[in-house]
């Protein structure tokens, strides 16, 4: 018989995980005001919240931990992470800091001022926040195809071309501080973009003289996409496949807490001195000094590890296939999922899984609190909710697709736990038609209101 594929590590420590009863879930989400965010880990069976720091280092990284400069100021644990940056991403130029989103405050601090207009892929939502902070518009130049869970379009994070340069004949110049290309694109489900993308949008920016910036969450899964499904990438290592990419950025920022397989780090590298100069000062302001920015030396150096094993084709395609194997399940149950299947998460389509739940009442917040109290699992929803209102109307917004985003850490879970989620989306399912109402909203913030936003169920009490 054919042997069957099997995960390329073998489990060194576990930690255990408590089983909860419903009654102590439906007393916990009430006490959370029915926001995943306010639950304690403890209360969590199985956490797909996020692939953001939840991972599993390896022996190697743990090494790395024990040798970690903590030097204030010129701490070796720097250099060998910028050495990484340099030899994996070939920027010069190169700036720590605790985590994605600081990155985007480093740079958009430099570059992103009131009244610009900043075009991308569904930019996610630390991206779009930092952007509409600085009164600024963050423009979506998605594919149509990545709005429909049945179209299969192997690149559903792609640019349209054509909407792009509407957008940079339209305004002048110095309005478009930058394109943002976010790899792979979360908002739509965790879709890769194609080289050929890059490459084109990189040329349509040069025509205009806009610098493209690359968000780099979950870069080596896109370049697992583009060896595993674009022409003449099949026999290119991901190493090489990375470089490639990367010659097509005049910058990156990057949560190193997904794809760098770390607890917490990010960095910001680029081309231009320039703008390095300018962002050190931000860096010096917001995070640290310019060589460790919010990080301590024994993070970078399990980071340098991290970028290095993250590239290799043996991990990513165990990674990839976990999150497979938890799609190609819920497919064959009927669910609807975004399809093909991305690289970090199953991403749900709740408006077809709970169709009576009107869309003004959080169906994708719906479904996730259902999810909960069946089996323990939590999920995030990527919907209206994380859409916030319109700045200037201050009216909800309403997305093109209401998703449930099942984001499965790396190296952490095994099949076993997949099946549990399966298991009870499968018992949801079989039940929807009789969940018809939602939330109201009772208090939210202005600005990225689903972190702590407080709901109130609607319709009949649990």
């Amino acid at each position: 018989m054919e042997i069957p594929f099997a995960e390329n590590y073998r489990i060194k420590m576990v930690e255990p995980i408590y089983r909860s009863t419903r009654v102590e879930r439906e007393k916990w989400i009430r006490e959370a005001d029915y926001n995943l965010f306010n639950l304690r880990s403890e209360q969590v069976y199985i956490d797909l919240l996020t692939d953001s720091g939840t991972g599993a280092m390896s022996d190697r990284q743990w090494a790395a931990i024990m040798t970690g400069d903590e030097s204030y100021a010129g701490s070796a644990s720097f250099y060998k992470l910028r050495d990484r940056v340099r030899q994996l991403f070939g920027f010069d130029y190169f700036l720590p800091v605790h985590q994605g989103r600081a990155a985007e405050n480093v740079l958009f601090s430099v570059l992103v001022k009131e009244g610009h207009i900043v075009p991308g892929n569904a930019h996610f939502d630390t991206t779009k926040g930092h952007i509409e902070f600085r009164k600024a518009m963050a423009v979506d130049c998605t594919i149509a195809e990545a709005f429909d869970i049945s179209v299969d379009h192997p690149f559903k994070g792609n640019i349209d071309l054509g909407k792009l340069r509407m957008i940079l004949e339209s305004h002048p110049k110095e309005q478009i501080p930058m394109i943002v290309v976010t790899l792979t694109c979360n908002s739509t489900g965790g879709q890769p973009v194609s080289m050929e993308n890059l490459r084109e949008v990189k040329k349509l920016a040069d025509s205009y003289g806009i610098p493209v910036v690359f968000d780099s969450a979950r870069f080596a899964e896109n370049a697992w996409f583009i060896q595993q499904r674009e022409e003449g990438y099949a026999e290119t290592t991901i190493k090489e496949i990375v470089r490639e990419m990367y010659t097509y950025a005049d910058a990156m920022t990057m949560s190193s807490k997904k794809d760098g397989i770390v607890n917490i780090g990010g960095l910001l590298a680029m081309r231009r001195k320039d703008w390095f100069e300018q962002a050190t000062v931000f860096n010096i302001m917001y995070e640290g000094f310019i060589t460790y920015g919010g990080m301590a030396g024994r993070d970078m150096n399990a980071l340098a590890v991290g970028l290095d094993e993250a590239t290799e084709a043996n991990y990513l395609e165990t990674r990839i296939k976990q999150v497979e194997y938890l799609g190609s399940q819920l497919i064959d149950a009927g669910i609807p999922i975004q399809q093909p299947i991305g690289g970090h998460a199953v991403f749900v389509d709740a408006r077809r899984f709970l169709p009576f739940v009107p869309v003004e009442e959080y169906v994708a917040q719906t479904l996730a609190v259902e999810l909960y109290l069946e089996a323990g699992v939590r999920g995030v929803e990527v919907g209206t909710l994380l859409a916030d209102r319109d700045p200037k109307t201050h009216e909800n917004r309403y997305p093109e697709n209401e998703f449930l985003r099942l984001s499965v850490p790396r190296r952490t879970y095994t099949n076993n736990h997949m099946d549990v989620v399966v298991a009870a989306l499968i018992n949801i399912f079989e039940r929807k038609n009789l969940i018809r109402r939602g939330f109201r909203i009772e208090r939210e913030t202005s600005i990225m209101r689903h972190f702590t936003v407080r709901l109130k169920r609607l319709g009949e009490p649990l």
